[in-house]
């Protein structure tokens, strides 16, 4: 499969992580699927590597609920309860953005990905050269900071304690994106920084006034 390099200025770089980003945004993208995608309102979807077991049954029950609905979702599907997503909404029919925390030249995708690649509904993008060949927590970090760039509105399963993914939340409510999380004690954290508690019946209805406040 072909890797696409996108510059800064080209047609296909997303106007999105301009806006959000500005003078920080990556000077050239490399993708791997039909960059038309990135023009969806794309739900970043992030959680902690250990989620609460209440949590995780009400994150099954949501991720179903988007693949019915057809909402676009973008990640880098790292964690566990990212790729027991990930593996779910693949097989919908709804387009995923995955951000790989490494250079795509020499990526392996699985049969899943592939088929969703050549069915132009799953694009691999990533903002790291083909010499990054494995992934690295400062890359990680970099690559979350990508993906909530791209993303129109935030679900963030669960966020554990003075963790990445909590310091990661307070960012997106800073530049007054909208986040939110499982309505769950085991989210208060998250939920005092200012996310909004949701339900199946919230994300459906959040998707479509097209993911924004």
């Amino acid at each position: 499969m072909t890797v696409r390099q996108i510059n800064h200025g080209d047609r296909d770089y997303p106007d999105r992580l301009l806006t959000c980003v500005g003078g920080d945004a990556p000077k050239c993208l490399y993708m791997m699927g039909d960059t038309a995608i990135l023009r969806s309102h794309l739900l970043g979807f992030f959680c902690s590597i250990k989620c609460p077991g209440k949590i995780i049954l009400k994150t099954y029950d949501l991720a179903r609920a988007m693949r019915q609905a057809g909402i676009p979702v973008i990640g880098g599907f790292h964690t566990p309860m990212e790729r027991e997503c990930l593996d779910m909404l693949l097989r919908g029919t709804q387009p995923v953005v995955i951000c790989p925390a490494r250079g795509l030249e020499r990526m392996r995708p699985s049969s899943y990905v592939r088929a969703g690649i050549q069915g132009g509904r799953v694009l691999l993008v990533s903002s790291f050269a083909p010499s990054h060949r494995r992934a690295t927590a400062e890359l990680a970090d970099q690559r979350n900071r990508l993906v909530a760039a791209l993303a129109s509105w935030i679900f963030v399963s669960h966020a554990a304690p003075g963790g990445k993914t909590e310091a990661l939340c307070r960012e997106i409510l800073a530049v007054g994106k909208p986040l939110f999380t499982v309505d769950s004690p085991e989210n208060s954290n998250v939920l005092s920084l200012g996310a909004r508690p949701v339900a199946v019946e919230d994300v459906l209805h959040q998707w479509r006034k097209g993911g924004c406040a």
